[in-house]
């Protein structure tokens, strides 16, 4: 049977230089690849994927299914994903001072055993970090 190895978020975002700088300046990811409407970002083992999601062309469009190129900017921040970590307690104290903790999503004990909190970038992408006990 195939072992699952590793999954990656892909995240769409409406401005991705603004979004590149979010995950690096903030949660210390680094550019490993970049191209025209995408970037890859990485830290450590994970990988975090950027699309551009900025059509607008969607508002336009009466009578019709708006749904045409797949990067419409109404998909920007309907993403979330869970990173696991270790040391959640200094993640969340960096997390805390730079003010991206999701109002919601403070540091709790969850029922299904793990230490937990959230962010969510400027496109309103929600990632739930965790630390099992």
């Amino acid at each position: 049977m195939p072992e699952f190895v590793a999954a990656t978020p892909a995240f769409a975002v409406q401005d991705i230089d603004r979004a590149i700088a979010f995950y690096r300046d903030n949660l210390d990811f680094t550019p490993d690849a970049q191209g025209p409407g995408f970037a890859v970002l990485q830290r450590n083992r994970v990988f975090l994927h950027l699309w551009l999601s900025d059509d607008t062309s969607w508002k336009k469009r009466t009578g019709q299914n708006p749904i045409i190129s797949g990067a419409e900017s109404f998909l920007a921040g309907t993403v979330s994903c869970r990173i696991e970590v270790s040391d959640i307690d200094d993640l969340f104290a960096s997390c805390t001072s730079k003010g991206i903790v999701h109002p919601n999503g403070p540091l709790k004990h969850a029922v299904h055993g793990a230490m937990e909190f959230a962010i969510l970038d400027h496109d309103g992408n929600l990632i739930t970090f965790f630390e099992m006990d």
